[in-house]
């Protein structure tokens, strides 16, 4: 029993970081991409984005402006022509430096993944690295995947896991801004917020 309990207090703190929107800036570059191959449609601005599938509330906008927004993420480029989001990399790379810390970059791929799963890696190769490289968990079901953090844009993650191991950390996005988050929930309003504070009251739980 003391011996197990000595492992437990041991055991690094697992971050999994979620990748567009919280790494990568998915939003701004949709936009961006969005007004560029189709000038002359209208368009949901940032601060008006409400949920977390885009195409969904370009469909509510005009049904034709569905297939249109998702011609746009699923070019060859655009994922790996994203900007960084503010702070990212840089606490990407001290969380990496930290004691007793385990981080990895755990992201959804397309169902059309011709292009986005390919660029994911360049674009994690050409930002944070190849140590980070060796550090991206790809799957379509986050609640299989063991941590003890998950750091998501997405509001609501669910899959065959009702209770996984970790505890969702809501990152602030556009389409997320918005929601009244219950007391049990955390978030991030961004990177300069103190993120390492979360993972120290983990560590603080295995003492």
């Amino acid at each position: 029993m003391a011996m197990a309990a000595a492992a437990r207090r041991a055991r690094p703190v697992r971050v999994l970081v979620d990748m567009d929107g919280v790494l990568a800036d998915f939003e701004a570059g949709l936009l961006r991409g969005f007004r560029r191959r189709f000038p002359g449609e209208p368009h949901v601005p940032l601060e008006e984005r409400r949920g977390f599938f885009a195409r969904e509330q370009y469909r509510a906008l005009r049904p034709d402006l569905a297939d249109k927004v998702a011609s746009v993420y699923e070019a060859p480029g655009f994922f790996l022509d994203l900007e960084p989001i503010p702070g990212a990399l840089e606490a990407m790379q001290e969380m990496h430096a930290m004691a007793n810390t385990e981080v990895f970059i755990c992201t959804s791929p397309l169902m059309k993944y011709d292009y986005c799963v390919g660029e994911k890696f360049r674009w994690v190769d050409k930002h944070l690295g190849p140590q980070f490289v060796e550090r991206i968990i790809l799957t379509r079901d986050k609640t299989v995947v063991s941590g003890d953090l998950l750091i998501d844009d997405k509001d609501t993650i669910l899959g065959q896991e009702e209770t996984p191991s970790w505890e969702h950390i809501l990152f602030t996005c556009c389409h997320n801004q918005h929601l009244a988050l219950p007391p049990t929930r955390r978030r991030l309003l961004s990177w300069s917020d103190n993120w390492r504070e979360i993972i120290d009251s983990k560590r603080a739980c295995g003492q």
